[in-house]
């Protein structure tokens, strides 16, 4: 039967770039991974074997070294903006540029006091520890005209040890759970958010602090909402950062429910009252939904945040 080449990409995954500047003596990092994935006219390489239309992998990630030497790395989406625009621009078969990039934080590591100080303690700028609380993302696509800006956090882990219910569910004859009036809610948030920027004519967000608000908002909102289900706490952590960021169009969450059981303590002669539990890595519940704008229409791809 006949046979037609459908969508198709093709680039260099995972490429790990550190960026250190030397600012004096003290040393600023920029830890990212990135990947990268081009499509266009790549029809013949695939039918016919030419390579004619098909730059090489290795001279894309080449160019992500070389970038980080020539544009520095202002942010992961500021540096994804000028990889994407230059393979797009330079190429002619090449149409549409991805790339994906993970970021990696660091900060620094404080140095003794002026009691206890070792020798030249106090000219140590250039020691960092890794921040363990998440992975920042980002993912930027270009077409030749108009971009999309998707970022977003992921293995931030959360949780309130009150104000959260779980009862009136539906119940039948495979049901064992008790309902639950005061429990522990954990979860490890997993989330991207698309932005409405699109054009190199509107003026292009803050990067930084556009991330720094939407964690803020999402972790206020978690902390501060009375949960009666995790997925009325996702709602409410999407709809902050709706409402308090107009440059953000559309907020996806795939969160895990870290289920924390009550131990059994009554064969010990023990009351438990709400203070030993039992952290159980798996099965878990798995919450998703997507958050808009009035009038937006979604475009976050699920697998982006899917488990």
């Amino acid at each position: 039967m006949p046979t037609i080449l459908g969508q198709n990409q093709y680039g260099k995954a995972e490429n790990r770039v550190v960026k250190i500047t030397r600012d004096g003596a003290t040393h600023h990092i920029k830890d990212l991974n990135v990947s990268v994935a081009l499509s266009g006219d790549m029809d013949e390489v695939h039918l016919s074997g030419s390579n004619a239309s098909v730059l090489p992998t290795d001279t894309t990630k080449n160019t992500v070294y070389a970038f980080a030497k020539e544009h520095g790395i202002e942010s992961a989406e500021q540096f994804g903006i000028h990889l994407a625009r230059h393979f797009v621009t330079s190429q002619e078969p090449i149409h549409r540029a991805r790339i994906r990039i993970e970021e990696y934080a660091w900060e620094r590591i404080e140095t003794s006091d002026g009691n206890s100080r070792f020798i030249g303690a106090d000219e140590v700028k250039h020691s960092f520890v890794r921040k363990g609380q998440e992975t920042r993302t980002t993912q930027i696509t270009f077409d030749g005209e108009r971009w999309q800006v998707i970022s977003g956090l992921k293995d931030l882990v959360v949780m309130n040890s009150t104000n959260s219910e779980f009862w009136g569910y539906i119940k039948d004859k495979y049901t064992t759970l008790q309902e639950a009036y005061d429990r522990i809610l954990a979860t490890q948030v997993s989330s991207q958010w698309r932005y409405g920027w699109s054009t190199d004519e509107e003026r292009m967000p803050n990067w930084d602090k556009s991330y720094a608000q939407a964690k803020k908002h999402m972790l206020q909102a978690f902390a501060e909402s009375y949960s009666l289900s995790l997925q009325q706490t996702l709602y409410q952590m999407g709809a902050r950062v709706i409402n308090s960021r107009s440059e953000i169009d559309e907020i996806r969450f795939s969160l895990p429910n870290k289920h924390h059981f009550l131990v059994d303590l009554e064969p010990f002669g023990l009351k438990n009252d709400n203070e030993v539990y039992f952290a159980a890595d798996r099965p878990y519940g798995l919450i998703e939904a997507t958050i808009l704008r009035d009038g937006v229409e979604p475009q976050i791809p699920v697998d982006l945040t899917n488990l």
